[in-house]
């Protein structure tokens, strides 16, 4: 049972929750770059909610299936077509031996993600799936290729390709994204670093009030932001210090940069905020070009808006399980 790369993406890896405990060492969490669309694909397809995926950027792979699958894709959409057929996002697909699914464009988004029944069988590095490039461990250990044979799991008895009845959005689950349902302009909420104090009082307010854009140098590594040149006001040495996914990093020539999954575990650079958990989603799904702006927020408010967002999603992901017992898969 397994899924083939016909064709290779351009940064197409195998991630699942991350590998934490770790850090202490230089090892970072890698994972997900989006984690909320990750985890909806894995409770519509009947998984736990961090099992292994395929996750794909654009240009994206196409990928042929050499035994029946019940997938589920979630995150951005870049069209993807079964068969030629287009199928949807945020709803259960039942594949059948043969087909070939291919995305064609990119619509919205920059991170798309395949779920697979049972999940994708690859190794486990430190009691993680997720593939650490640089260590050429977890997953397989680089970027997918063509040729590369990804085992799955499961493998349903069907002979027909099926779109179940039921189905999902991502507002369902982060109610706030619904604000920016296109995604060109993100209201990002955050929590201020150790070094806000930093800036200089224009700059802070500059940073709260004026948008900034997502650069052409943004990776898994991290998002290049480009706007108002901030300064300033307090200028220090800081030694190399913890950072985590959606530390904002002030950099040397006033620009700033925002960490992703596979950040470094500690940086030099003053740490003026930090993204909160909930909407980390909206920022990573932001393509280059697109607008994001910060309103300040506290611990109380951000835990209650991930408490609400891990709610939601183990709502999904019961009343999936129990669509799944109706159908017998």
């Amino acid at each position: 049972m397994s899924i083939e790369v016909i064709k290779a993406g351009i940064a197409d890896s195998v991630q699942d929750g991350g590998r934490y405990g770790y850090q202490h060492l230089g090892i970072n969490p890698t994972g997900a770059m989006d984690l909320l669309a990750m985890k909806m694909a894995n409770a519509l397809a009947g998984n736990a909610l961090n099992e292994a995926v395929v996750e794909m950027s654009f240009p994206a792979a196409s990928l042929y299936f050499h035994k029946a699958a019940f997938i589920a894709l979630a995150g951005a959409d870049f069209s993807p077509r079964l068969n030629g057929a287009h199928v949807p996002l945020y709803q259960p697909i039942g594949v059948a031996a043969g087909s070939e699914l291919k995305f064609s464009k990119a619509l919205q988004g920059a991170w798309c993600y395949l779920a697979v029944r049972g999940g994708v069988d690859v190794r486990e590095w430190l009691g993680s799936t997720s593939t650490h490039v640089k260590a050429g461990a977890g997953g397989l250990g680089r970027f997918l290729k063509r040729g590369d044979i990804l085992p799955i799991r499961y493998s349903p008895g069907l002979s027909d390709t099926i779109i179940y009845p039921w189905r999902t959005s991502p507002w369902l689950v982060s109610p706030q994204a619904t604000k920016e349902p296109s995604s060109l302009h993100a209201a990002l909420h955050i929590i201020p670093g150790n070094e806000f104090s930093w800036l200089n009082r224009k700059s802070q307010k500059d940073f709260l009030k004026q948008p900034f854009a997502i650069g052409a140098h943004s990776d898994r590594m991290g998002y290049r932001l480009t706007g108002p040149a901030l300064k300033q006001q307090i200028k220090e040495e800081l030694l190399s210090t913890a950072v985590s996914f959606g530390t904002i990093q002030l950099l040397p020539n006033g620009e700033l940069i925002a960490l992703m999954a596979d950040h470094q575990t500690t940086g030099g650079y003053p740490r003026i905020a930090h993204v909160i958990s909930a909407d980390r989603s909206r920022l990573v799904q932001g393509r280059p070009g697109d607008k994001i702006s910060f309103t300040l927020t506290d611990i109380q408010e951000a835990e209650d808006l991930a408490i609400d967002q891990e709610r939601s999603l183990r709502q999904l992901q019961w009343a999936c399980t129990f669509k799944l017992r109706e159908t017998g898969l």
